[in-house]
């Protein structure tokens, strides 16, 4: 049996993924590594982990709250989730623990201080979220995807790596001819895709199903993929009911590096993951931030690729007229200008960071116990 990696997070698939990319470069690298992972309740977590192979344990922990009966609740599952983590660490072989972002992550990683044992902290994000910033106090070293995020840990003793955003291998081979096969597309029209992540948006729905009759007049050369998400497909079906422009409407999509190197140009939110994933593809992306962060990190994320001239933004503004109404103009702008996609898509591939998993995979294995 080799070293124990931990990881500790989850509640989104942008938590989830980019630890599944390490651990899985981590055993590429040492086959003998041992690998587990603690997660929330949630059914995204679950889903994506059953698939990844991974062992896995769901902690109780719940989100941090002021109200005075959720903080009581807060603090007991925290604890009883830091003595469910602790004594699964404490039995592992010179056991290391990744935070990897959300609520879940700082009961496994104070465990894991507390065991004194090597703690690290993945934070993809462009603007650290709360729990990161209580980690960052117990992690020997923490991995960034942005330089400018590095600023936001000048307060902790441990070493920052600006490493990128981890994806998982398929990103390095991914397969647009089956994925299209498999959805039964057709291989002679450009494909739009919109997707609102993992659970689906219903402002990027509404806001593309507002536009059915401008997007109708595309049907020559264009289809559309959309990613509903589960809550929303029922609703979706029915406003794309009589639409000319070939639609091909899901819930979810276990194999977005495929559909994504398909894709000819994306609408979705700009999370950390997102935005690297668009970039590895190499898809022109119309990104709509998602409005409701206080820090507005996702607009921050989308900056980096409008910077490099990968993508253009459209707030997901509280007006769904206004928002569908701008939608509608950047939309049908790159939807005929076959060049302006050219350059995006060239953009992209400048600006991509595959190794990222490689790398603090490699890292994290030569960590002294």
């Amino acid at each position: 049996m080799g070293r124990s990696f931990f990881f500790a997070g989850g509640g989104t698939g942008g938590h989830i993924y980019p630890a599944v990319a390490v651990a899985e470069r981590i055993i590429e690298l040492d086959s003998t590594a041992q690998v587990h992972f603690f997660c929330s309740e949630r059914d995204i977590d679950s889903r994506i982990l059953n698939r990844s192979g991974f062992e896995h344990t769901q902690l109780p922990a719940k989100e941090f709250s002021v109200r005075p009966g959720k903080f009581i609740e807060f603090v007991r599952s925290f604890l009883q989730s830091t003595r469910i983590a602790k004594e699964i660490i404490a039995a592992g072989d010179k056991p290391v623990v990744i935070g990897v972002g959300g609520f879940i992550a700082a009961p496994a990683c104070w465990a894991g201080h507390k065991l004194k044992i090597p703690v690290a902290l993945l934070n993809v994000d462009i603007v650290p979220g709360k729990a990161n910033k209580i980690i960052a106090r117990w992690a020997d070293e923490i991995f960034v995807q942005f330089e400018d995020t590095a600023e936001c840990f000048t307060k902790t003793k441990a070493k920052v790596s600006i490493a990128g955003c981890p994806l998982r291998k398929a990103f390095d081979n991914p397969e647009p001819a089956k994925v299209k096969s498999k959805l039964e597309l057709d291989t002679n029209k450009k494909i739009l895709l919109i997707t609102g992540a993992s659970s689906g948006s219903a402002n990027i729905n509404d806001a593309v199903c507002s536009n059915i009759s401008n997007l109708d007049a595309f049907a020559d050369d264009w289809q559309i993929v959309h990613l509903a998400g589960m809550a929303n497909y029922d609703e979706v079906a029915k406003r794309y009911s009589g639409a000319k422009i070939a639609v091909k409407l899901l819930t979810y999509c276990d194999d977005m590096p495929s559909l994504l190197s398909a894709a000819d140009l994306v609408i979705g939110r700009s999370g950390a993951v997102s935005i690297a994933e668009y970039a590895a593809a190499s898809v022109p992306s119309i990104c709509m931030p998602y409005p409701y962060h206080r820090d507005r990190h996702q607009y921050l994320n989308a900056g980096k690729l409008v910077e490099a001239g990968a993508a253009i933004i459209v707030d997901d503004v509280p007006d769904a007229g206004d928002r569908a109404e701008w939608l509608a103009e950047e939309l049908q702008e790159l939807m005929k200008d076959d060049a302006k996609r050219r350059e995006m898509k060239n953009a992209c591939a400048k600006i991509a960071r595959k190794d990222a998993a490689l790398t603090i995979a490699t890292k994290l294995i030569e960590v002294s116990p």
